[in-house]
Parts: structure tokens; sequence; C-alpha cells
């Protein structure tokens, strides 16, 4: 009875050591990280300074391909029909996950469901500026000028449906007024717009427009974040000016598909979390207007964004995005 119960027990015992060694050998070949955005935008300015200390770290290729299209929900779609090995990860922000989710038609994804989440890496709260040399000073200027031409206080973003684009409308909502929204292809056009004087304001991550505000181009009224920003200490928070319930950041994290192994997520933030409290990348993120969100856990981080679809749900409805 005795050999027959360790015949049986056999398999179990050589099976375990096959298994570890499975899971011990990744990655054995290169991993992908999908940024669903165009090259030179946040996404691809955090993952590409991390990837090479990724490789460093692994022993593989970290290759970041990008795949923009639907407002970033066209790689996220790609990710999330991924199989869950850890060859394919997915750098990505607010608008995939809390934005196209209130869009018609829905992406072909779900947040809660479609993503095993790794680590987060902060987030960019967003700049509201107008010209540089303008009579518009402060935020009660430019609530007073919107309440007094309505709809005719133009704002700039990165496209119709980005955080930039939802951070205006959100703040239009608190304030009670109206605002004009002029989609651009970029940070860079929504700037030179209101430098040329085709538009007021714009709504934009802080990181893109640091140089303009540095420059005295354009003049930052308000960061949507409860302090103020490293990159532009003489902006004030929108806190500060009067408006708490504007605060709002595009956030930045990495996932992979749902079934993701925990060894693999565990492994891939002890390595980012270490790799993120390196001097060189706590200046990085200072300089692109990164602000810390803490150190959530990955199930933080899916009670996170889906908080945030419940929140910006109603904005996206508002503002007309599709």
């Amino acid at each position: 009875m005795l050999r027959r119960r360790l015949l049986l027990a056999t398999p179990a015992i050589f099976a375990a050591p096959s298994a570890l060694h499975a899971q011990g050998a990744w990655p054995n070949r290169p991993v992908r990280i999908i940024n669903p955005y165009a090259p030179g935008g946040t996404s691809d300015i955090v993952m590409r300074f991390l990837a090479a200390g990724m490789e460093r770290a692994f022993g593989q290729p970290f290759i970041v391909e990008n795949r923009p299209g639907a407002g970033g929900a066209v790689g996220t779609a790609q990710v999330a029909a991924a199989a869950p090995d850890g060859y394919t990860l997915l750098v990505t922000n607010t608008g995939p996950l809390a934005v196209s989710v209130s869009m018609t038609p829905p992406p072909a994804y779900n947040p809660e469901r479609s993503f095993a989440y790794v680590t987060m890496f902060g987030g960019a709260p967003i700049l509201c500026a107008v010209k540089g040399d303008g009579p518009i000073r402060t935020m009660a200027d430019y609530k007073a000028a919107a309440a007094a031409r309505r709809e005719a206080m133009s704002f700039g973003s990165s496209g119709v449906g980005s955080v930039g684009h939802l951070a205006g409308m959100l703040w239009a909502q608190e304030a009670g007024v109206e605002l004009l929204h002029v989609p651009f292809r970029g940070a860079a056009d929504a700037e030179q717009a209101i430098i040329g004087g085709n538009t007021t304001s714009l709504w934009n991550t802080v990181g893109a427009h640091t140089g303009g505000v540095q420059g005295n181009s354009i003049r930052g009224l308000a960061v949507t974040s409860e302090q103020r920003v490293a990159s532009v200490p003489n902006v004030p928070s929108i806190v500060e000016a009067g408006f708490p319930g504007s605060v709002a950041s595009n956030w930045f994290l990495l996932a992979g598909p749902a079934g993701l192994s925990g060894e693999i997520v565990g492994r891939l933030r002890t390595h980012l979390a270490a790799a993120m409290a390196e001097p060189a990348a706590r200046e990085r993120w200072a300089a692109i207007g990164m602000v810390s969100l803490g150190d959530p856990t990955p199930a933080e981080i899916s009670d996170f964004v889906a908080r945030e679809a419940v929140r910006w749900a109603p904005v996206v409805r508002a503002s007309g995005a599709s």
C-alpha cells in the first residue's frame, strides 16, 4: 500500500520542479511593450527610459512598440487579446482605460477583466495656460472672461477625448461656465495656436509645455494637482486657485493580459520599484511634470482604474467625445 501511494505521488513530485523551472525561465526571449500612442509622448518617454534598465536586469531585450489608433484603444485591445505569458506588456494611461470605456462604440476590452495590472508609474497633471503677454493672469480672470463671453473662450488640447480636453470640461462644470474646445494633433500645435492668437487657452499635460512656461511665451494659470509641480513651481495648483473639484491627472501604468502569472508581476514590480527610486528616474519624472501616485498593489490599481472610469463617464458624455 505504501509503495502504491509513493508511485501515485511521483508525478506530482517531479512536476513541481519542472513548473518552477518554466516560471523561472522568464524571460528567455524578447519582451514587447505595446505603447498605444505615437512616439514622443509621455508614455513613450517613461517606458523607453525604464526599458533600458529592464534589459539589464532581466538579460533580454524589452522592445517598445508604438501602436497608435482610436485614442489608444487599438494597441490596448491588442494586449488584451495576447497570451498571458509575459512576452506582451502594455504601457498605457487614463485614455484607453478610463475614458474610452464611456465612448460609443466601447472598446474591445474591459479594463476590470482584461488586464493584470503591474505597477503605477505616476500621474501627469494638466496645465491650463494662456498667452504669456495676454491680459488673463489668474484662474479668476479666466473664469470671468469665460462667463463674459459665453462659449467664446476657446481652449486647445491634444485631441478629442484626451485628458486635457476632459480636464478643461471638468473645470468648466465646476466653474459654471462654457468653453469652446479646439482639438489639435498634439501639444506643440495647441501651444502655437495660443502664441499665434488663434485660441485663447490650452488644457494639456504639463510636461509638454514646461519650456513654454519657463520661456514666458505662455502663462500657466494652474496645474490640476493638489500641490504645485516642480517643473513649473510658479504656477499655482488648481486647489490654490479655488477649484478643488478639478484635480485630475493623466496617470500611467504597466499591465499585461489577464492571467499573467503572479511571479512575473512580482518580478516586474520589484525591479521597477527600485528603478523608479533611482535619482536619475526622479529627475526625469520631475522634468516631464510627473508626480507620484504612491505604490498601489495590482488589486489597488484595478480598483483605482474602475473609480476613474466612473468619475470620467459624465464628463465624457457632456464633452460629446466619441
